[in-house]
C-alpha cells in the first residue's frame, strides 16, 4: 500500500485540525493512505518576534511575506521528501482544475506553501515548482486553497473513496457537469422523479443520462463542451 504525503507551510496550522480530521481524510489518514503534516512558518524564522512579513519596496499597501523563512521551511521539509512537488497557493498562479488533480494525485509527495497578506515575495518562485489558484478572486490566504486541493487529490487516490468507479460519473470528468441525480421520495410537493429513471430499463436510462449532463453543461458551463471540442480538433 503506498503512502501519498502532503505537507503544508502556513503560519495558522490550526486552521486545518478539524478539516483533516473528519470524513474521508481522517479515514484515509487512518488507514496509512495519506499522511498530512503541517509546519508552522514561523518556526523557521531567526528573529526573535518570528517576524514572517515586512513593508513592500516602492511602496504599497500590505504587507509582503518574507522570501527567507518560506525557502528554510521549503528546504528543511524536502529533506525528509527528495524530489517532491512544491507549489505556491496564489491568486496569480494557474487554475486547479480536475485534470490538475489527477495531475498532483499521481506525486507521492506535495509541498503546499500558503501564502498570506499582500501576497509573497516574487523570489520564492524561483523555489517552488509552480503556483496554483483555485478561482479568480482573491482569499485571505492559502489555507483555504490547500484544503480544497487537499481533498480533491485525495478523493483520486486508490483506496480513498469506497466506491473508485463513482470518482469516474462524477462533474468535470469528461469536461462535463455530471447528470441530475435524485433519490426517495418520488414526489417531493409535485415534483416527481422522471419516468425512465423508474423504469428499470438501464440503456434508456444511461441514454437520459448522457443527454440530461450535456443540456446541464451547455446551460451552467459551456466553456466545458468547448474545452471538448478543441481537444478532440
Amino acid at each position: 500500500m503506498k503512502t501519498h504525503r502532503f505537507d503544508i507551510i502556513t503560519i495558522f496550522p490550526g486552521m486545518f485540525e478539524s478539516p483533516l480530521n473528519e470524513s474521508i481524510l481522517k479515514r484515509a489518514r487512518d488507514e496509512g493512505l495519506l499522511e498530512i503534516t503541517l509546519h508552522d512558518l514561523r518556526d523557521y524564522t531567526l528573529d526573535k518576534h518570528r517576524r514572517v512579513d515586512d513593508c513592500p519596496f516602492g511602496g504599497g499597501v500590505g504587507l509582503v511575506m518574507n522570501v527567507e523563512p518560506i525557502v528554510r521551511a521549503i528546504e528543511a521539509v524536502r529533506e525528509n521528501r527528495p524530489g517532491a512537488r512544491t507549489i505556491l497557493l496564489s491568486p496569480g498562479g494557474q487554475s486547479f482544475d480536475q485534470k490538475m488533480a489527477w495531475e498532483f494525485s499521481r506525486e507521492e509527495n506535495l509541498i503546499f506553501v500558503c501564502g498570506r497578506y499582500e501576497g509573497v515575495d516574487e523570489r520564492v518562485l524561483n523555489f517552488v515548482d509552480s503556483a496554483v489558484s483555485i478561482g479568480d478572486y482573491v482569499m485571505a490566504g492559502g489555507e483555504v486553497p490547500a484544503m480544497v486541493i487537499v481533498e480533491a487529490v485525495s478523493r483520486l487516490i486508490p483506496g480513498v473513496v469506497g466506491d473508485e468507479n463513482s470518482i469516474i460519473e462524477e462533474s468535470f470528468e469528461g469536461n462535463r457537469l455530471e447528470h441530475p441525480q435524485y433519490t426517495k421520495p418520488r414526489e417531493f410537493r409535485g415534483l416527481k422523479v422522471p419516468e425512465v429513471l423508474l423504469s428499470g430499463h438501464h440503456r434508456k436510462i444511461q441514454d437520459w443520462q448522457r443527454e440530461e449532463a450535456l443540456k446541464k453543461t451547455a446551460a451552467i458551463r459551456p466553456d466545458l463542451l468547448k474545452k471538448e471540442t478543441e481537444r478532440a480538433d
